[in-house]
């Protein structure tokens, strides 16, 4: 079984919930995680763009189709807001979903909403998306901006309510500030490997090594983009070779899963950040397909031990630590 560390299902939510369409998980996402045999994964609550430009009336959207859909979904939705809802969801056969939040834009300067996040559920943030905020810079932002000081008070209000801290979309600065400024684990959910594919939202050898060091986790990321430079190589095996590398780097206990698919996203949405005609790499388009990519473990010799570390065990040590 797999737990998928990124999954931009709220932001679906939102859009169907707008138009209409009630049980959005179940009528366009169940089937697929079933197929996949994923048991749940962190669903971000996000300022999808054009949204970004009023992320908080983004944010009270999201939040509003959010709860509606939880609440009316009680029959498949497990909500982990402790360590013990990992488990319980398994075992009452429903999605074990994290609520997390990628990117605080929609709070301004207003860190106590942390506390108001906190309370609905949310047990997982990045600081940014691609943007510069009032608490940290992400990777279109000025490379000599980080953390702000509010960020670092944000920061220390998330280790002390037990929130996980992601570095993922940070830019190269506000990863070592938040390095330098937490005492717990974080992670960074949908990242891949820069020296395998050198773009901005990938991690540096140096990066992977601080987050082993720190006790957190890299979450493989499906993104064709994020695979390799050149488009004739955007497939499974190239994908799994950023799984390699990682391993070879950090150590087996620090590699998750965390695909970022987003192939079911209206077109202005991903405009802004896809270049190609494609979001997906050949042989792993969906959380379907996800025995092609256990397989390809296989044969390259990972164990079925590791398989499964790197599959949900390695996350659910953070949430062991964190919640």
């Amino acid at each position: 079984m797999i737990f998928d560390c990124h999954g931009d299902i709220w932001t679906d939510v939102t859009v169907q919930r707008q138009n209409g369409m009630k049980d959005v998980i179940k009528n366009r996402h169940l089937d697929r995680f079933k197929s996949g045999n994923v048991i749940g994964g962190i669903f971000v609550l996000w300022a999808d763009p054009p949204h970004d430009k009023e992320p908080k009336k983004r944010l009270l959207e999201m939040l509003e189709s959010t709860s509606a859909e939880v609440m009316e979904n009680q029959d498949i939705l497990k909500i982990i807001l402790k360590k013990e809802d990992f488990h319980e969801a398994i075992k009452e056969g429903k999605l074990a979903v994290m609520i997390g939040i990628e990117g605080l834009s929609g709070i301004g300067e207003k860190i106590d909403l942390i506390n108001a996040l906190y309370m609905f559920g949310v047990r997982h943030a990045c600081l940014t998306w691609n943007e510069e905020n009032s608490l940290a810079t992400g990777v279109r932002g000025n490379p000599n901006r980080g953390l702000t000081a509010l960020g670092k008070e944000a920061l220390k209000k998330m280790e002390k309510l037990g929130m996980i801290v992601d570095v993922s979309h940070a830019n190269d600065k506000t990863f070592w500030d938040v390095y330098e400024n937490t005492t717990k684990p974080f992670i960074a959910s949908h990242s891949n490997c820069r020296s395998l594919c050198d773009v901005k939202r990938n991690l540096t050898d140096e990066q992977l090594k601080a987050i082993a060091e720190k006790g957190g986790i890299v979450g493989l990321n499906a993104f064709n983009e994020f695979v390799n430079l050149d488009k004739e190589k955007h497939d499974l095996s190239h994908l799994v070779d950023h799984l390699d590398h990682m391993v070879d780097i950090m150590g087996i206990e620090h590699v998750a899963f965390g695909f970022d698919f987003f192939h079911y996203l209206e077109g202005d949405t991903k405009g802004d950040f896809v270049e190609g005609n494609t979001t997906v790499v050949k042989d792993f388009e969906d959380l379907c397909k996800s025995q092609n990519l256990i397989n390809e473990m296989i044969k390259r010799g990972y164990k079925q031990e590791d398989i499964e570390k790197v599959s949900y065990k390695n996350f659910y040590k953070i949430i062991e630590e964190i919640l």
